[in-house]
């Protein structure tokens, strides 16, 4: 198990994504480098606290990547001190980034991706066509869509990382785009999409039969046009749709409480969904900071999350419970009182629709691969096809 550690680089962005869960961006709060520093001095300090084998070091925003030249100075430091200490993380980490790949390009990016390629995860936001993309995706100011700024720059970061995956949000708008949208990315490609819906409650009446729609006839083209051999979707999977028992399966689906994230006045936080800039009704759920450090009493009520501690009644005992998700960042705003224990529910409906889409998808391509093995002459050593890619 890897721990993830989150710098908060700056809340700052060129875009305002309509979805976009944080609400607080803005261009004045950047992180100093001392602040950093102090907030990797604490954590390299304190290594019998962290015994995970290995660390995701991220970087977010707003767009990270507006803060490259901290950003380079940052991953400098980590790799010369870890190396220094002979911190067990030395040569087991990773630094990873979510960008909406408008400076990918540019020469400082490529530099540092040169110069870091080996220990690099980086995701570029694409959202799919073009019309699905500029609904949401659309910049500040002007409010024009950003899809050609982002598009140009696919071919480079696929070559240089062409196993990368790419993260799709649908909200209520968008839902018509769906199977279009999944189609496209594949014809860029990109092998793997990985889609899903936003927590916040945005959905309006029939969203979730549109959406079932959409899956289907996206199941309907990925099965026929054997797509399912090369591509995979998150939005189906074999491990969905079951009964989950609270005894052996009572896993809390977020990491919340065993991250870390630090921002630019150097506060700790359980992740960055508890960052006020994260939070619409609430306020920000501060675990220490860089000259305190952390308070692990604060981090307590993390310790009994698990999936039954949070749930109502009707997720407990839903038939179709595995593989639904949630956000813990997005419980504690929504809930009716400043707690982690109330399990926000919005997305219920999306969940049931995506489950009969999965089954859909499955019962289709498990009969299709029945058909295609009775037609072909038995051979020993001939391979079987995996339907597991998808």
């Amino acid at each position: 198990m890897a721990k993830n550690i989150t710098f908060i680089v700056t809340k700052d962005c060129q875009l305002a994504c309509k979805y976009c869960y944080l609400v607080g961006k803005n261009s004045k709060e950047r992180m100093p480098w001392e602040v950093a520093k102090q907030a990797i001095d604490y954590i390299l300090d304190h290594e019998s606290d962290m015994r995970e084998a290995s660390v995701v070091w991220d970087f977010i925003g707003g767009e990270p990547f507006l803060e490259i030249d901290l950003i380079d100075q940052i991953c400098d430091y980590l790799k010369t001190e870890m190396f220094r200490r002979n911190h067990h993380w030395f040569n087991s980490y990773r630094f990873s980034f979510s960008t909406n790949g408008i400076n990918y390009h540019t020469d400082k990016v490529q530099r540092f991706i040169a110069k870091n390629h080996e220990h690099l995860s980086i995701g570029i936001t694409i959202d799919g066509t073009e019309r699905k993309h500029d609904l949401n995706r659309i910049y500040k100011g002007d409010g024009r869509g950003s899809y050609a700024d982002v598009a140009r720059n696919i071919p480079l970061w696929l070559e240089q990382f062409p196993h990368a995956g790419t993260k799709v949000t649908i909200s209520s708008e968008d839902i018509p785009y769906i199977k279009e949208s999944v189609l496209h990315l594949y014809s860029l490609g990109i092998h793997e999409v990985n889609i899903n819906c936003v927590f916040e409650n945005v959905w309006k009446p029939g969203d979730d039969r549109l959406f079932e729609e959409q899956l289907t006839q996206l199941a309907d083209a990925i099965i026929d046009g054997g797509y399912y051999r090369d591509y995979a979707c998150s939005f189906f999977s074999e491990h969905l749709g079951k009964p989950l028992d609270c005894v052996t399966q009572n896993q809390n689906w977020c990491g919340a409480g065993k991250m870390l994230a630090v921002d630019a006045e150097g506060n700790f936080y359980p992740c960055t969904r508890f960052a006020q800039y994260s939070l619409r009704e609430k306020k920000a759920w501060i675990i220490g900071n860089i000259r305190d450090g952390i308070d692990k009493n604060k981090l307590r009520p993390f310790l009994l999350l698990d999936r039954c501690t949070q749930s109502p009644r009707k997720c407990i005992d839903c038939e179709v419970a595995e593989g639904c998700a949630w956000c813990q960042g997005e419980n504690y705003d929504a809930a009716d009182t400043p707690t982690i224990y109330q399990r926000a529910t919005a997305i219920c409906l999306m969940h049931k629709a995506r489950v009969r889409a999965n089954n859909y998808y499955w019962n289709k391509l498990f009969r299709k691969l029945e058909l295609e093995d009775a037609r072909e002459p038995y051979e020993e050593n001939k391979p079987k096809p995996n339907p597991l890619n998808c």
